[in-house]
């Protein structure tokens, strides 16, 4: 059997290189995406820089982050915090000739906190957490999804304004329909304080920045800087990072039959070029070199 690592796609920035079956609204603080197609099955790994609201119209949408598992069939939706890394599979089912429907809304920071003013939803703060559950749409949701698909055929005359009417129209319709998906949107701005450790272990080899590690650790980012700094003796959390991604490239090159790209990709480096110069700084050689039979 072949080893090989699939490049982590870091979503939505880049979808915009999605197959023409898939069509896309954007502004500042939303993207989203709208596909339709016929398939078997297609699978992925992603990495979430937003907040994810998917939507599956027809069809079936398996998200998988660590040990589970989260099934979103026909008239379902299910929310997912930024920042983490999932895997997919998605397929349509044979009684329907395979159609894939399914709508995604990326969410940032800046609009979630709008909403949550906007509708006031401070004071309902739950005092346990909420786990990430799969919930059914209702009738009212499922014909406001059918009234978007629309402005997807006129994306360049569409005014933002409107758009984010729409978004926040639908950010109501959900809260109001049901309060579990209502404390899961309080959730994404209150993240709980977490281990560093812990956070840097689980995220070393994903795409991630320092940006990312400290919402997860429920930090600051320069909350998260000091601890960081604090707990390993370092003074840049970056070089640390990068570096100890760079030892895990060292032992996969010499122990494993991943190719060097596929080792860059495994590693949470996102360019190849990148990974070779920074490897060969701390090494002394290629990244190629390890891969050399010995002579």
């Amino acid at each position: 059997m072949v080893l090989r690592a699939e490049k982590v796609r870091k979503v939505p920035q880049e979808l915009a290189r999605e197959p023409l079956n898939q069509r896309i609204l954007q502004l500042k603080g939303l993207t989203v995406v709208e596909s339709c197609t016929f398939t078997k099955s297609v699978t992925g790994t992603m990495f979430l820089e937003d907040h994810l609201l998917l939507f599956v119209l027809e069809g079936i949408y398996r998200v998988r982050f660590g040990s589970q598992e989260y099934i979103v069939r026909k008239n379902e939706m299910v929310l997912l915090q930024k920042s983490i890394m999932v895997e997919y599979e998605k397929s349509g089912e044979e009684g329907s000739d395979y159609v894939l429907d399914y709508m995604m809304f990326f969410l940032k920071e800046e609009l979630l906190t709008e909403f949550i003013k906007m509708a006031d939803l401070e004071s309902s703060y739950p005092s346990v957490l909420v786990p990430v559950s799969v919930k059914a749409v209702n009738e009212r949701l499922i014909h406001y999804i059918n009234s978007l698909k629309p402005y997807f055929q006129e994306t360049d005359s569409i005014k933002d304004g409107l758009i984010r009417v729409k978004l926040l129209e639908l950010l109501f319709d959900i809260a109001d329909a049901d309060e579990q998906f209502l404390y899961q949107f309080l959730q994404l701005k209150r993240t709980n304080r977490k281990s560093i450790t812990e956070v840097v272990e689980e995220n070393i080899t994903n795409p991630v920045s320092l940006n990312d590690l400290a919402y997860l650790s429920g930090r600051s980012l320069s909350a998260f800087k000091r601890d960081f700094q604090a707990i390993y003796n370092t003074t840049s959390p970056v070089r640390w990072i990068r570096n100890r991604r760079l030892d895990i490239a060292k032992e996969m090159l010499l122990h494993t039959s991943l190719s060097v790209t596929d080792v860059c990709f495994s590693t949470g480096f996102e360019s190849l070029a990148h990974f070779s110069k920074v490897f060969k700084e701390r090494f002394g050689v290629a990244p190629s070199t390890y891969k050399q039979p010995p002579q």
